[in-house]
């Protein structure tokens, strides 16, 4: 009797943690996508996860991926998702350690060294700095940048006891931000230098451990407002310190990557509780 039971790996990018399946063959029902995706990462009662990432056949690039939030609905890009795609990739050998794979945002460039990847992340449009966004009674000084996928940046004098739920919540859902809305990125800047981050994201409706993207849009904002230079180096709530690096012409950036671990953490076989 063959198996029809889903093979899957479950991996985490510096505190994100992605289903991945090998949908070269299509082996995932496309039937009620979106509901299944949100049903398997739902914690606790099944995988969990912040999103699903479906590897598939491109003409392209070594490989085309689709990549979808915790609530199933389908993003451009992730920048620690795409990590852990590339890093699997490469370890089952659909690509070499220079890489290069199909997103909704173009074809992004990765590099496996390891346990670590650095990912070429989209270009990001201009940066809007330091306006007024009022929430709640409340008016924010922030900043904004789309990398892929949008993205607000405030800055906190103490990050460990910023509302982040609550204030990321309000944020997202703002009405100058709608209807798709976006993430949220609270951040501290160490005596180092260096910055330590928390984000609200969209789609998983949720803080997460790690952003990749969130990552990257902070840092070329403290870069646009001379706090920062490449490679510039932030710490997640995960615990893991990414790097972002990037070239810097005025308000314009380009070849931007992101650079951290993309670790595997087991792989196993879903199955289907309604046969």
């Amino acid at each position: 009797m063959q198996d029809s039971r889903l093979h899957f790996y479950k991996m985490s990018g510096s505190g994100n943690d992605f289903i991945i399946v090998d949908n070269r063959g299509g082996v995932v029902d496309e039937g009620n996508l979106s509901q299944w995706i949100a049903s398997i990462c739902r914690r606790k009662l099944s995988v969990g996860a912040d999103g699903v990432i479906l590897l598939e056949a491109s003409e392209r690039a070594d490989f085309k991926w689709r990549f979808f939030n915790a609530d199933g609905g389908e993003a451009e890009m992730c920048g620690n998702g795409g990590r852990c795609a590339a890093r699997l990739a490469y370890l089952k050998g659909i690509a070499g350690p220079r890489l290069s794979f199909e997103t909704k945002s173009g074809v992004i460039r990765a590099e496996v060294i390891g346990g670590r990847v650095k990912l070429e992340m989209p270009d990001p449009t201009a940066p809007e700095l330091d306006y007024p966004l009022k929430v709640k009674e409340e008016t924010f000084t922030v900043s904004s940048i789309t990398v892929g996928v949008p993205h607000v940046v405030t800055w906190v004098t103490d990050l460990k006891t910023s509302p982040v739920f609550r204030m990321g919540q309000a944020i997202r859902s703002h009405q100058r931000y709608a209807p798709a809305g976006t993430n949220v990125n609270f951040v501290e800047q160490l005596d180092d230098g260096a910055f330590a981050i928390r984000t609200y994201e969209r789609g998983v409706e949720d803080e997460t451990l790690a952003c990749g993207t969130g990552s990257v849009a902070t840092a070329l904002i403290a870069a646009a407002k001379g706090m920062a230079a490449s490679p510039t180096v932030l710490h997640t709530r995960g615990g893991e310190a990414i790097k972002v690096y990037f070239e810097r012409s005025g308000d314009d950036f380009r070849s931007v990557f992101l650079e951290g671990e993309a670790r595997v953490i087991y792989e196993g076989r879903l199955w289907n509780n309604d046969q």
